[in-house]
């Protein structure tokens, strides 16, 4: 489920406490969490309604919209068989700026992030290294053409480098990525 900037904040400070969502099958879950710029939420209860569902005063003020019938134009933009009223709460500030600034790793962080890094390689044709390796050499160039230096679909490329940001490796730039202090550190002090 993506939030833009404005809905996270909004999260963040109580002032928005459901996000509508038209889809064909759920995309989200009672309990999991998200992600955002802003930090961690929290999905609390989902209702499930028909596609065709009219958005009540109550649930649009509760979304952040001025109007149900704003709530209702922004929904009806994405027809589909459901339309879903999920329960949000802020969970927690997000910790990946902290950990990718920490460039003073001790050797049990560099074993820690060895250990992932070797699962996650482990799993198919290793990659992760690579990619440190290719953001190093590029930073700020486009996710695109990064991904089809790789012969990546562009979708997959971001979620791997997604999952090296969860470890503090890299940082999202407005255009394509750089290693973060403790990426560089990591690569620095593992040749």
């Amino acid at each position: 489920m993506l939030l833009n900037r404005s809905t996270a904040e909004g999260i963040v400070d109580g002032t928005i406490t459901l996000v509508l969502r038209r889809w064909d099958a759920p995309r989200a879950k009672v309990g999991g969490t998200q992600r955002t710029p802003v930090g961690t939420i929290r999905i609390d209860d989902i209702a499930e309604f028909p596609g065709s569902h009219r958005v009540t005063a109550r649930q649009a003020k509760a979304a952040g919209y001025p109007s149900a019938k704003a709530a209702q134009a922004d929904l009806d933009r994405r027809p589909a068989r459901h339309t879903y009223a999920i329960t949000v709460s802020f969970l927690a500030p997000d910790e990946r700026p902290a950990l990718a600034a920490d460039d003073h790793l001790t050797s049990a962080d560099v074993d820690t992030i060895t250990s992932r890094l070797d699962r996650w390689d482990g799993v198919g044709v290793p990659w992760t290294r690579e990619y440190l390796r290719l953001i190093s050499d590029n930073e700020a160039v486009r996710a695109p053409d990064l991904a089809a230096r790789l012969g990546l679909d562009i979708p997959r490329f971001k979620r791997r480098v997604r999952q090296l940001k969860g470890l503090g490796l890299t940082i999202s730039l407005d255009v394509g990525y750089r290693l973060s202090p403790r990426g560089q550190a990591y690569l620095r002090l593992t040749g």
